[in-house]
């Protein structure tokens, strides 16, 4: 079974301790939303354990070894999306997608990443470069990497910025059935998601 586990993290910018001896564990199966007013540290926390930032105190572990000491295997079983889309302006939707997966060591055919830019609302625009597309289909490029993904973590910073709701229901359905097929998704976002469902937990932060 998957685990990540966060032991007594703390983190503190600017002289202000955003959080401080945070613990909690994730399994295989587990859908977890991040909540907190702005400046609590949800963008922070994800990052941290993600690799991509420094904390004070506390370690972070993945199937049972630190992700420091395991940084490679880790990072090829974690996708990171955060605020920045990381699409080249240069390259097409298409062309954006095939490198990102061709870096990571993945087969993945044409027809893989056109359907999956469908899946985002992007079929017809396969081929227009990034550059001429809204920041809001940027947004959908770096999204319809979810369906190209072979990672079991999920780690999400506001993934749901500029999608509208059907984009919104669309998202939700493929959060949980990552989830039901034995991943983990922890999350940020300001839409209101996963109404009523018993499948979703939720870690405070700035209480």
């Amino acid at each position: 079974m998957l685990m990540l586990e966060v032991s007594n993290l703390t983190a503190i910018r600017d002289e202000r301790v955003l959080f401080e001896s945070l613990s909690f564990q994730l399994q295989s199966g587990d859908l977890v939303q991040v909540e907190g007013r702005n400046g609590t540290g949800k963008t922070t926390l994800l990052r941290i354990i993600s690799g991509l930032g420094d904390r004070d105190e506390g370690s972070i572990s993945w199937k049972g070894e630190s992700i420091e000491s395991n940084r490679d295997a880790y990072h090829q079983d974690l996708l990171f999306l955060g605020h920045q889309t990381g699409v080249k302006r240069e390259l097409s939707a298409y062309e954006n997608l095939h490198f990102y997966q061709s870096i990571h060591n993945s087969t993945t055919t044409k027809e893989d990443i056109y359907y999956a830019l469908t899946q985002v609302g992007l079929a017809g625009r396969e081929d227009v470069p990034a550059g001429q597309l809204s920041a809001g289909q940027h947004r959908r490029v770096a999204l319809a990497r979810l369906w190209l993904s072979k990672q079991p973590l999920w780690i999400l910073d506001e993934p749901l910025t500029a999608i509208d709701k059907q984009g919104v229901k669309v998202l939700e359905s493929l959060f949980m059935k990552h989830a039901e097929s034995g991943g983990i998704v922890l999350l940020t976002t300001h839409q209101d998601m996963f109404a009523d469902s018993p499948k979703l937990k939720k870690i405070k932060l700035g209480q």
